[in-house]
């Protein structure tokens, strides 16, 4: 999961592209970067952390020019080197640069190809370099001094047709314009939005909506999967489908947890979504657990509070509040490494104890993943005085694996692989445990955008999209992005 923006503007873009990416910013924590482009020159700043430390007013200064890319990054391959960072750049042809939100099932194919048939050299274990250097190989095989939208569109039928996996792209062709382009599958979000000025049309593209809506543009339509939209600096847009065959399935843990709440994701209000989650966990809970033994409902902050409201409501209990969180601690589950999420835990919420003092406490989330802060929050609202501890999960049992971009590689760090929820609950220390049927995620979302019908829930079900999901695919994936190889590389 990483968060991309794409401006092409009549003015200059170095601050929007910085409140964009701040507006990104829960998408990814480790590193920040932004590629702006004036005339036929490129200027990047890029490296790791915050956007507000990676960014300072002397590189500000020297990132003029009227349209820019940036990347919010938050690493997956057990790798957090600055080199790593986006956006990334190839000068031949024309000085492509490129900024990428996904992750590629065919990568080490696709390496050997490019440095054995296409002589290109790669110098990061990045897909996104690899994406960058498909799309290159195909605009250079035109072998032209300048190109037009049908070399662009020709460059993305390219990678549809070499890449696998999920990714949503935006890429800046210096002088030319702005591309981006969504997998034929569309798993991972991409939407483009339009702001009127006097002197012409600006244009935005980015992960979600809010992003463009607080900038003062006007979302016009999701990145649809296998299109591609190409900007050009004048104000003009033009689209095309790219890919011969095509499957609208987004990624349905975008609105459990990773994108913000207003945020509409493929015409799916995620705050409505996280509601309807409510309704239907409150109805798993009657079912599963004695609700006159609940006292109180409480959220774990921030992404559950939508849902648990209405669990308090349906179920009608009181609704409190019991942990406050501090905001300047990062998410968790974006964090590499389970030593720094279980230290983080601890330091990102603290207990109102009155609000747990003699009382049954039902805690609501959105999701158990690794089960590390569930356990630690139970064990901190038992330390508060609560008598029991339910935990009730927005989401069904997280069993398998993701491969498309969110840090979930490893079967063994899931809390509910091969497990049963009696074994679950044991082993995060509840009273009762209550999980989310599958079948309520596909209704809510269903509500919102009755034309996807279906949605990229491998982490679910086990059922994966696209091509190269082997068992030794699963198994190098885990190999090299457990937490034991983060760890290594922190101590590195």
């Amino acid at each position: 999961m990483c968060g991309v923006v794409g401006i092409v503007a009549h003015r200059p873009v170095n601050q929007e592209i910085f409140d964009a990416l701040t507006l990104s910013q829960h998408r990814g924590q480790d590193a920040a970067g932004m590629v702006t482009c004036e005339g036929e020159y490129l200027h990047l700043r890029k490296g790791n952390g915050l956007v507000r430390d990676v960014f300072r007013m002397r590189h500000m200064m020297r990132l003029q020019g009227n349209m820019g890319i940036g990347h919010i990054r938050y690493p997956t391959a057990g790798s957090s080197s600055e080199e790593e960072a986006q956006p990334f750049y190839v000068n031949s042809p024309y000085g492509i640069t490129l900024a990428h939100n996904g992750n590629l099932t065919n990568a080490e194919q696709l390496k050997h190809d490019l440095l054995y048939k296409d002589f290109r050299h790669l110098n990061t274990g990045s897909d996104s370099e690899i994406i960058l250097n498909i799309f290159a190989d195909a605009l250079q095989e035109r072998r032209k001094v300048t190109f037009d939208e049908e070399d662009i569109f020709h460059a993305v039928h390219a990678v549809h047709q070499r890449c696998q996996g999920a990714y949503a792209v935006v890429a800046m062709l210096t002088g030319f314009g702005v591309v981006a382009f969504r997998d034929p599958n569309g798993i991972r979000p991409l939407i483009y939005g339009r702001r009127s000025t006097p002197e012409g049309d600006e244009y935005m593209v980015a992960s979600e909506s809010v992003v463009l809506n607080v900038l003062g543009y006007t979302s016009v339509a999701d990145v649809m999967p296998g299109e591609a939209i190409f900007i050009r600096p004048d104000g003009t847009m033009s689209k095309r489908q790219c890919s011969e065959k095509t499957s609208y399935s987004p990624c349905i843990f975008e609105y459990i947890y990773l994108a913000r709440p207003d945020s509409f994701i493929d015409n799916i209000s995620v705050y409505k979504f996280r509601l309807k989650l409510g309704e239907y966990l409150a109805r798993r809970v009657e079912k599963v657990l004695n609700v006159d033994d609940i006292d109180v409902v409480m959220p774990i902050p921030e992404t559950s509070r939508t849902a648990a409201t209405v669990v308090a409501r349906s179920l009608g209990k009181k609704y409190r509040e019991g942990f406050v969180k501090n905001n300047y601690v990062g998410r968790t589950f974006i964090m590499p490494g389970q030593q720094t999420r279980r230290k983080s835990v601890r330091q990102k919420l603290n207990t109102i104890n009155l609000e747990f003092r003699d009382k049954n406490v039902l805690l609501v989330d959105d999701s158990i993943v690794r089960g590390t802060t569930s356990k630690e929050i139970i064990t901190m609202a038992r330390q508060a005085g609560a008598k029991k501890v339910f935990f009730a999960s927005a989401a069904p049992e997280v069993r398998y694996p993701n491969v498309y971009g969110i840090d979930m590689p490893a079967a063994e760090e899931l809390i509910a692989h091969g497990r049963t929820v009696e074994e679950i609950r044991e082993l995060i220390g509840a009273d009762g445990l209550v999980f989310q049927e599958l079948k309520a995620l596909y209704d809510a979302a269903h509500e919102g955008n009755p034309e996807i019908t279906r949605f990229e829930d491998s982490v679910f079900t086990g059922d994966y999209l696209t091509g190269s999901v082997t068992e030794a695919y699963l198994q190098r994936l885990a190999e090299i992005r457990n937490d034991k190889a983060k760890q290594h590389v922190e101590i590195d």
